[in-house]
């Protein structure tokens, strides 16, 4: 096919639609691309259960395979799954999904050995200008002893894993709902909960990738009202939902009401920190709350601020040793999984500190949500860089005020802070805003963007 990869090959993976974007042949030419890049002699790839992975996954493994690469194929999986396959066996990794993107995309996450990343500066631009050069030219001719196909069942070996980080056998006994949005929590959700002390409600377990009953982003408010319902219908502690390739949990209590990313960021870091005797590195984005920061202190750790992005949180976790790092985006980040994210590790650490002791969700969130946030506001502009100047212009020599340019631009003041981040794809900039109370947070939020959008 006649194929543009700089529409498909982004900053962290490949994504596009199917079979318009790409297709097999492609695929092909992405497993042998990778094959030669990461130089190894065995990978391992899986899939999620969008209708074109299987085709697309195995078209992959055999395109490494032509290249004398062994392949372990584990089938359908979570994304964390595959992490820990790549992590437990220590071989290059590659996942077949476009996570919560409509049914007509997919998508490939690749990984080096011990689920180190690859992106744009890690081998993604070099897999990307060898499909090229092979699209233009063809295929290479298989290599003279191709590679074996094999496959292996990893989700038990995955779910032991998890459970051996998160003590779950002490808790009360919860009831929790878990809206796994007909993607990938469907198929480890039954395996990971398997013998504890929880009653489980399903939502949406059939794993069906054109997602019949909502797309699988929990970060839409839109994607989370059914959980919202049936968590209190059902007399739930909490809810639990998945994103279309279960890296990603978020949270709701049991009145139904959400809790922020940065507040599970905060209660895992506390957690984490206690585990480790009160001593670690946590890495946070900018955009997390101040509260994530404040509670690392609190608990002896060391708090590290990084770039939006999971090439950044990675790359510092690994610099830097730490313990544990999360997103705003509900991205969850262990030194005991490979530095990879995990929201369903996540999701044991808050059943765990729920269970733990007796009250309910809501109180003990509550230490960890200090702040009133604005969420991310999106502004299409005609200039991005016109309109960060305007911003430093209004906000540069304020007294009391301080700018920095780690992502975009921050402006922070005692008791409030903004950020402002261009997007990379589209003519877009994104606000983020916190404050110590409501009314505070709505007058900057709104000066901000009077100013953005002027």
């Amino acid at each position: 096919m006649a194929a543009d990869l700089s529409q498909i090959v982004k900053a962290y993976d490949v994504r596009g639609v199917v079979p318009d974007q790409w297709d097999e042949s492609l695929a092909g030419l992405f497993g042998a691309a990778f094959a030669e890049v990461t130089g190894a002699a065995a990978i391992v790839v899986g899939h999620d259960m969008r209708p074109s992975s299987p085709a697309l996954s195995r078209a992959f493994a055999r395109g490494a395979a032509d290249r004398g690469v062994d392949v372990t194929e584990i089938g359908l999986c979570s994304t964390d799954q595959l992490y820990y396959a790549s992590g437990a066996l220590n071989l290059p990794g590659a996942m077949f999904t476009a996570s919560h993107n409509p049914a007509q995309y997919n998508g490939i996450k690749m990984c080096r050995a011990g689920a180190a990343p690859v992106g744009q500066d890690t081998g993604l631009t070099q897999i990307r200008e060898l499909a090229e050069r092979w699209l233009e030219s063809g295929a290479p001719e298989p290599v003279a002893e191709p590679g074996t196909l094999t496959t292996r069942e990893t989700l038990e070996d995955y779910a032991a894993h998890l459970r051996s980080l998160v003590d779950l056998t002490s808790i009360r006994p919860l009831k929790v709902v878990v809206d796994a949005g007909n993607g990938m929590g469907g198929h480890t959700v039954p395996t990971v909960f398997a013998g504890l002390p929880l009653t489980l409600v399903p939502m949406y377990f059939e794993l069906d990738g054109t997602f019949p009953n909502h797309e699988a982003n929990p970060l839409d408010p839109a994607n989370i009202v059914d959980l919202q319902k049936r968590v209190p219908a059902e007399g739930a502690d909490l809810g639990i939902a998945f994103d279309g390739d279960a890296d990603r949990c978020f949270v709701v209590d049991q009145n139904g009401d959400p809790v922020s990313p940065s507040a599970i960021t905060a209660l895992v870091a506390a957690r984490e920190l206690a585990r480790n005797g009160g001593k670690g590195t946590v890495i946070h984005n900018l955009i997390t709350s101040r509260t994530v920061p404040e509670v690392v202190r609190e608990n002896g750790g060391t708090p590290a601020r990084t770039r939006v992005g999971h090439s950044f949180i990675k790359a510092e976790m690994a610099r830097s040793g730490a313990i544990f790092g999360g997103e705003h985006s509900a991205h969850y980040y262990f030194k005991d999984f490979w530095n990879a994210d995990t929201g369903m590790l996540a999701a044991l650490h808050v059943l765990a500190a729920l269970g733990g002791q007796d009250g309910p969700l809501s109180g003990l969130v509550a230490q960890y949500d200090r702040y009133a946030g604005s969420g991310e506001i999106n502004s299409t502009v005609a200039d991005q860089t016109a309109r960060l100047a305007a911003i430093r212009a209004a906000y540069e020599g304020r007294p009391g005020i301080t700018l920095d340019d780690l992502d975009g631009l921050t402006v922070s003041a005692a008791d409030w802070w903004f950020n402002v981040r261009p997007s990379n794809t589209e003519p877009l900039l994104r606000l983020n805003a916190e404050a110590k109370d409501e009314p505070t947070m709505t007058k900057i939020r709104d000066e901000a963007l009077a100013i953005i959008r002027s």
